[in-house]
Order: structure tokens, then C-alpha cells, then sequence
């Protein structure tokens, strides 16, 4: 099992006054790093090549960043439920976050056939390129797909070793391990969804939506914010606004995702730009540009959004993302943007959390969904 069993000479993770998310953040990092390398020690004995290859890339991948969005909302349920002392099972929980993170990216780049994950090769092109260095047998997309999903799988082994061993060690560790437990059950429903719906050609806002929340608004800001809370055996009316609060939290990270992944600079996202274009993943964005192309009849930007039409070439996403522009698609999810993370900061405040946790939480909202709540008049 991989565990972080307290010894003597462990540092002090006590909270003493208002330690910030960032802190707990760094905190958690130097926690993983400590995970991680227990994690691959115990890897290499089982079996050298399997740590190497398997372990090695696990570890490597997340080491190499990430938000860590997950552990700083998981930070501001814990807080607003009334964390305060030793911090633990907090940190401990911010790590687990961050292996089941890494599971689901490595398993999305595999379902997408990504090629670019945190600025660097996704797992599976990195496994394919060491398939052919060392002139190995078979297909090198085939090995590199199996191996992938083995790499994220051990992930999720990981994680799920260590929340369970931080459940069994806590008081409320039941109501901890529940939230875990329905917090897979959604990620998984979620990433089916989204393949369910591209190969059955959805593109209705309500399938986005749906998909959205189970992939994205609960696994990113909902459950961590419960799952902090469920640290402190917070009470329903608490939970009921954390949840509240993550949903729209974490539509509004989702949505500017989309946006992102139609828009964006992978030098600066550190993945590809046009994916979710070049499949017509149904996202929010594209749902809404093909619903405002046939409510002003633009039959153009319709035949450009429309799912059965290929995007083989580079002009076919060009004229993608111009249709979302001209149909008004952008600025319409740029207003819900808005919306959501206006609403989720109001959700939050009726946790009664103090009020530099509630400024925290209303900066992680600005960094997940790019607004500026001063804009919003939502500015704790």
C-alpha cells in the first residue's frame, strides 16, 4: 500500500492562524514528493522493469505539474467545515487528489489520442517513441495504448491506497471514503458520456451540460470541496453550499476549458488547441454555436459546427472557430462564465467560512474560470 505513516521525525503540519491555500498547496507538493518516491521504491520491488517504465513515467508525469486546483478547493472545504490543528489527513487527501488527477489525464489523453499533455509528451506518445527507440516487436500504438492505460491505472492504485489508508485513520473517515467512492462513480460516468455522445453524434446543450458536470464541475470542485469538509464531520447545510458552490465552481472551469481548447496558445496551456474541434467533442461552446447558427438561420457556420461533417484540414478549423465567433457562441459562454463563478462565491458565503477563506476560495475561482469577480461585483 502506498502510505504516509506518521513517524517522529515528520514536520509539523499543523495550522496555527490563517494559512492560506498556496501554503497548503506547497505543502501537499512536498507531501507527494514523498508519496511518489515511496511509491516507485516499493515499484522496484515488485519489479525493475515495471518501476522504470511503469512507475517511473507515473511518478515523472506528475511531478511535472499540474494546477493542483483539486487540493486547493479540498483546502477551502476544510476550512469553511472548521479545519484548524493537524493537518494530516488534509495534506494527505490534497495527494490523493493529485494521483487520481493524473490517472484521468492519462486515461484522457489515451481515449483523445492527445499528443500533448503539461507541455510535454502524453504518456502514450512517450511510450510509442521508446517502443521504436529499442526496436521493439508489434505496433507501436498498440503497445503504447496498453501501456498507458497500466500507467494510469497504477495512478489510481496509488490514490486509492492512500485515501483508504487516510479514511481508516481518521474520525470521520467513513463519511471521507464515501465522497471518494462517489467521487470515481462520476468520473468514470462522465468520461463515458463524453465518448458516449461523440459516437452517438449529441450536440443538444442539456448533453453538455450533463457531461460537464459529471467529468468536470464535481471531480474538480465539488467533491474536493466535500471531501475537505468531510475531514471535519461538517454539518449537511455546509455541505449543501460547498456542493452548490462547486457546481457552478466547477461548470465555469470546465467551460473556460472549452473555450481554451478552441482558442487557446498551447505554449501557454501546455496542450493542443484544436482537439476538441477536430473530433467535435461536445462541449458547451459547440453546442451553443450550433444552436445560435440555426436560431439566426446561418447555414454556413451550421454546415462548419455540424457533427457530421469532417475536420480533416487546418481551414476546416479555422472556419470553426470562426463560426463560434460569429454566431456569438465565445461571448455566450464568456457571460455564463461569469455567471457560474459569480454564483458559486455567493454559495460559498453561506458556509459562514471566515472571511479570509472566503476571499481564498474567491481567488481559486478567479484562477479556475479567468474571471475577475471585480467585474462580477462578486470581489470578497
Amino acid at each position: 500500500m502506498l502510505g504516509l505513516r506518521p513517524t517522529e521525525t515528520e514536520p509539523d503540519r499543523s495550522v496555527d492562524g490563517p494559512l492560506s491555500a498556496r501554503d497548503a498547496i506547497r505543502a501537499v507538493e512536498a507531501e507527494l514528493g514523498r508519496a511518489l518516491g515511496e511509491g516507485l521504491c516499493r515499484a522496484r520491488d515488485v519489479d525493475p522493469v515495471f518501476a522504470r517504465e511503469v512507475a517511473g513515467r507515473v511518478t515523472a508525469f506528475v511531478r511535472r505539474g499540474g494546477k493542483r486546483l483539486r487540493t486547493a478547493f479540498a483546502w477551502c472545504g476544510w476550512r469553511a467545515a472548521g479545519g484548524s490543528g493537524d493537518a494530516t489527513a488534509l495534506l494527505r487527501t490534497g495527494v490523493a487528489l493529485e494521483l487520481v488527477q493524473a490517472c484521468a489525464l492519462i486515461h484522457d489523453d489515451v481515449m483523445d489520442e492527445s499528443l500533448l499533455r503539461r507541455g510535454a509528451p502524453a504518456v502514450h506518445v512517450d511510450f510509442a517513441r521508446m517502443h521504436r527507440a529499442e526496436r521493439m516487436a508489434g505496433a507501436p500504438q498498440a503497445f503504447a495504448t496498453s501501456a498507458a492505460v497500466l500507467a494510469g491505472d497504477l495512478a489510481l492504485a496509488w490514490a486509492d491506497d492512500l485515501l483508504t489508508e487516510t479514511a481508516l485513520n481518521s474520525r470521520y473517515g467513513v463519511r471521507l471514503h464515501r465522497e471518494w467512492q462517489a467521487m470515481r462513480r462520476e468520473m468514470v460516468a462522465g468520461q463515458y458520456r463524453d465518448l458516449h455522445a461523440q459516437a452517438t453524434g449529441a450536440t443538444g446543450l442539456d448533453e453538455a451540460v450533463s457531461i460537464a458536470t459529471l467529468k468536470s464541475a464535481l471531480y474538480t470542485v465539488a467533491r474536493p470541496l466535500a471531501l475537505g469538509a468531510s475531514l471535519q464531520g461538517a454539518e449537511a447545510t455546509t455541505l449543501e453550499a460547498l456542493r452548490a458552490a462547486g457546481q457552478c465552481a466547477g461548470l465555469a472551469f470546465q467551460f473556460r476549458d472549452d473555450l481554451l481548447g478552441a482558442f487557446g496558445d498551447p505554449a501557454v496551456t501546455g496542450k493542443p488547441a484544436d482537439d476538441d474541434l477536430r473530433t467535435r467533442k461536445v462541449t458547451y461552446l459547440l453546442a451553443a454555436g450550433l444552436e445560435l447558427a440555426d436560431a439566426r438561420h446561418d447555414k454556413e457556420a451550421a454546415e462548419a459546427l455540424a457533427p457530421a461533417a469532417p475536420v480533416p484540414t487546418d481551414d476546416a478549423v479555422l472556419r470553426m472557430r470562426t463560426a463560434l465567433e460569429r454566431t456569438g457562441a465565445r461571448a455566450v459562454v464568456e457571460s455564463k462564465i461569469a455567471g457560474l463563478a459569480a454564483m458559486s462565491v455567493r454559495h460559498f458565503d453561506r458556509t459562514g467560512a471566515e472571511p479570509f477563506v472566503r476571499r481564498e476560495f474567491a481567488a481559486l475561482v478567479e484562477r479556475a474560470s479567468g474571471v475577475s469577480l471585480k467585474d462580477t461585483g462578486e470581489a470578497a
